[in-house]
């Protein structure tokens, strides 16, 4: 059902969540969870298998048009459902509890994993910039992380201010950079020094496995797409401002990607882009010489800090709906009186810490790819459950195309697992393991809960 703001307000100082945030935070959300370490890491690794200006655009419009088509599923979702905690809610509806203690889980881990490999890449960064902090990179993140807390736990209006001007000045940042990358190709020719030799280009299967391999990387970059299905409870309007805050921040990051791209493509050319781990590094160093690696670390301490915020306040409201629901503990659910779930963004901090300390970047993206996946294909399987269950129940957006456009998204996402589980046993093992514990755990939780 649409809630109208007028009806749906709570005024500031009750303990519960909120209905004031607006299609412009939905859009900052967006945008905020999406740009963030992942392009800035994953051309190098996109260049590296897939040596072609075709294929390599080619992924990251795949991967935009993945994003789009899974949005378009979970805007039904979240306006038939508006409440907050993202697909756990759907997925716990629809499949019923254990599925929804599975996403529920899956979701704040790898969500609090993302924070904890935002805060790396920013570290980094600072540390580039402030040569008498080197070495303390784990430090910078583990500080960066408490400041995150301290400024979004004061409430849901400065949460949506902090999240607007982030955001903003991340696109102004690449934006910047796009520009100078692009007006410097206009009037200059690649140095010869600088040319490499092309790498050779996959074909038949080979092609298939290094395209699903580049896009693990790719989808990672546009994940957080779902940002404002976390606080269809705090909408003021979910059926209008939902569609569009998705539409609005996928469309901006799918351009701002291709730019991007583009951009390296023009100064650092392919076998360039391979060659360097962070493409944004490379080019700018072409571009502004000596200046060029200092410019970038500018950059980036600019961007990732509306990424930090995206993934904490997106953390928070998921273990407060399963707090709610008591497959989480109930303090969980707790809100100050700003309108912040204070005791999940609590517990959420303390766990991006315990990764900070007992993990690395790299395992870190594998992991959370594809939990982040496996949580979308069973939101894609809700939509179906529920148009068979519910026909009759208004739905104030529709998904476009169903059920052929979730049925391709839904097959999108089941071959990426099935590639990742073919390419990094690892990794799958450990997500496999997970899963077998959480049958176990989920009969404890519910038996302490009755």
């Amino acid at each position: 059902m649409t809630v109208s703001a007028s009806a749906a307000e709570v005024p500031v100082g009750t303990n519960r969540l909120q209905r004031s945030l607006g299609v412009w935070f939905g859009i900052a959300v967006g945008v905020g969870g999406m740009i963030g370490a992942g392009i800035l890491r994953a051309p190098a690794d996109v260049a590296t298998r897939l040596p072609s200006p075709f294929l390599f655009l080619g992924a990251w419009v795949l991967g935009g048009i993945y994003a789009l088509l899974g949005a378009n599923a979970l805007a039904e979702l979240a306006t038939i459902r508006p409440r907050s905690g993202g697909q756990y809610v759907f997925v716990r509806e629809a499949l019923g509890p254990y599925a929804g203690f599975i996403v529920g889980w899956n979701d704040w881990i790898s969500s609090s994993a993302s924070v904890a490999a935002v805060a790396i890449v920013e570290s980094e960064a600072i540390a580039g910039l402030m040569p008498s902090l080197a070495g303390q990179v784990l430090l910078l993140a583990l500080v960066g992380v408490v400041i995150t807390t301290i400024v979004l736990v004061r409430g849901i209006r400065e949460s949506d201010r902090a999240q607007r001007l982030t955001s903003a000045i991340k696109a102004l940042a690449l934006l910047a950079l796009i520009v100078a990358c692009l007006s410097w190709r206009a009037s200059n020719r690649m140095p010869a020094s600088t040319a490499v030799t092309p790498l050779p280009i996959p074909t038949g299967l080979a092609l298939l496995a290094a395209m699903a391999a580049a896009l693990q990387g790719v989808i990672f970059a546009y994940d957080g797409w779902t940002g404002i299905v976390y606080y269809s409870g705090e909408v003021m309007d979910p059926g209008r401002e939902i569609p569009r805050a998705l539409a609005g921040g996928l469309v901006s990051t799918i351009v701002l990607y291709l730019l991007i791209n583009a951009a390296f493509l023009a100064v650092l050319q392919l076998p360039g882009i391979a060659a360097s781990p962070l493409a944004a590094a490379g080019a700018a160093s072409v571009v502004f010489g000596s200046s060029g690696g200092t410019i970038v670390q500018i950059i980036i301490a600019l961007a990732l800090p509306s990424a930090l915020v995206a993934n904490a306040l997106n953390a928070s409201r998921v273990i407060f709906a399963m707090g709610e629901d008591r497959i989480a503990p109930a303090w969980c659910a707790r809100v100050n009186r700003g309108g912040t779930p204070q005791p999940a963004l609590l517990v959420t901090s303390v766990v991006a810490a315990l990764f900070l300390l007992t993990g690395t970047f790299e395992r870190l993206i594998a992991i959370c790819t594809f939990l982040f996946v496996a949580s979308y294909a069973l939101s894609f399987v809700s939509v179906f459950v529920l148009r068979r269950r519910e026909p009759d129940v208004p739905r104030p957006y529709r998904a476009w195309g169903h059920p052929w456009s979730t049925g391709a998204v839904l097959l999108g996402s089941l071959a990426f697992l099935g590639a990742t589980l073919a390419a990094d046993p690892r990794n799958a093992a450990i997500v496999a393991a997970l899963l077998v514990l959480s049958y176990p755990a989920f009969r404890i939780v519910t038996r302490r809960r009755a």
